[in-house]
């Protein structure tokens, strides 16, 4: 694998930290320690911790699990309206690169503090990381071209079922990305209704982002599968991964040189 590879979504669970009062998805624990055994396998060096569901806008989950990585961690955390500058400057200090916006079940923060949040956390160069299904991003195309910040996109979009690639909710994707916009080619699993080992339905999407933007893609893991009753192993991860990337030229864009400029390493 190159060198400096990043894997820009992961996720720490510890019972030691209080689950939020509307969180959805109670994982078990899952360590540092546990994530780099799988880091291995994925021939991965730096890694993206974003803030679950499970904890609401209390990040320090997370931020105790990127400290123990150092400078190869950034995060993603949860913030909303009423989170003070000096908070956001601290987290920022810590290596926060992103707020993130889950309007899905168990989301902190919703549709209404979107432009709220962009606009505080611009300042300090974060971006606003989505997750939604994609068949609603044409409702909201517009209101997120406006965005004074960029803007990274979950899941290859995480259509629920996926769509065609001619279809308008894919085209508002690319609209997206077009003017700016990332998108994680991760999660396959959490769209899909072929499944694996080869998500055929969703490997049409990803293949048709990578032939058209590869300089605007990102690559995840999502470990460590939370809600997932069959989690996907660190070598099928792998294989998925190198059936998306399958050139050297696109591996070190989607793996070292995208996430080093959005992140910050």
């Amino acid at each position: 694998m190159i060198g400096r590879a990043c894997d820009t979504h992961v996720h720490f669970y510890d019972g030691a930290f209080p689950v939020a009062s509307g969180a959805v998805l109670r994982p078990p624990d899952a360590s540092p320690a546990d994530y780099r055994r799988v880091q291995s396998v994925l021939e991965t060096e730096r890694l993206v911790v974003v803030q679950p569901t499970t904890y609401g806008l209390d990040n320090s989950c997370q931020l105790e699990a990127m400290a123990t990585f150092g400078t190869d961690a950034r995060g993603v955390a949860v913030v909303d309206a009423a989170t003070p500058r000096e908070e956001l400057a601290r987290l920022t200090d810590l290596g926060v690169r992103g707020a993130r916006f889950h309007m899905l079940a168990g989301g902190a923060v919703g549709w209404e503090a979107l432009e709220v949040v962009a606009a505080r956390v611009a300042p300090f160069g974060w971006h606003i990381q989505l997750q939604l299904n994609g068949r609603d991003l044409v409702d909201h195309v517009d209101r997120l071209l406006r965005l004074p910040v960029g803007l990274v996109v979950d899941h290859i979009g995480r259509f629920m079922p996926p769509v065609e690639t001619d279809s308008a909710a894919f085209a508002a994707l690319l609209t997206l990305v077009d003017h700016g916009a990332m998108v994680k080619l991760s999660a396959p699993y959490e769209s899909s209704t072929v499944g694996p080992p080869d998500f055929d339905d969703v490997t049409r999407l990803a293949d048709t982002l990578v032939a058209r933007a590869a300089d605007r893609l990102l690559w995840a893991s999502n470990w460590p599968h939370p809600g997932q009753p069959s989690a996907p192993s660190a070598l099928e991860l792998v294989a998925l991964r190198d059936r998306w990337l399958p050139t050297d030229e696109v591996r070190q864009l989607v793996l070292v040189d995208n996430p080093a400029e959005l992140y910050d390493f």
